[in-house]
């Protein structure tokens, strides 16, 4: 998750399009909500609000038979474990551009451009920087590129390489 370390989900028995989430502390929950409240994906409007509950309850075994809850705090995704870490300094509301980390050597514009397509987007602009690992990519709207980074993060473009995908403050 791009605003914080995802612990908990648990999504809503009588309202499937609603979910609790619990993130690591309450610094990244005010930022995925200040960056994500209002966003359109896949046409509707998301609301993100803080809860009235502070931890997001794991079911008793066997209780949970809709796998309504998922338990992600021993993920190996999470990018904010280490204090300091660099990956703070690139959080940025969504846009339009996305910035693309730990591309493959092999992996040229086109084979991006042709993946970031493939799930309905339109790419508008791409540019590779210098060293090749790292591009900017920019789609039509702010709603497709959430979409796309949804889909494409953490893609697993073989050899043990899978592909970051955040939102980028730079324009192509």
């Amino acid at each position: 998750f791009f605003y914080g370390d995802v612990q908990r989900v648990k999504i809503l028995y009588n309202k499937k399009d609603s979910a609790l989430i619990q993130l690591s502390d309450g610094n990244q929950a005010q930022l995925a909500m200040s960056h994500l409240n209002g966003q359109k994906v896949f046409g509707k409007v998301m609301r993100v609000t803080l809860s009235k509950h502070q931890t997001v309850a794991l079911p008793r075994e066997g209780l949970d038979d809709q796998l309504l809850t998922k338990d992600f705090s021993g993920s190996p995704l999470h990018r904010f474990k280490k204090p300091g870490s660099k990956n703070f300094q690139n959080i940025f509301p969504p846009s339009s551009t996305l910035h693309l980390s730990n591309v493959r050597d092999a992996v040229g514009e086109d084979d991006l451009r042709l993946l970031f397509s493939n799930g309905g987007g339109t790419v508008k602009a791409f540019k590779f920087f210098q060293d090749r690992k790292m591009a900017l990519i920019q789609m039509t709207s702010v709603e497709e590129a959430i979409q796309t980074l949804m889909e494409l993060h953490n893609y697993d473009m073989g050899g043990n390489h899978h592909l970051k995908v955040s939102f980028s403050k730079s324009t192509i």
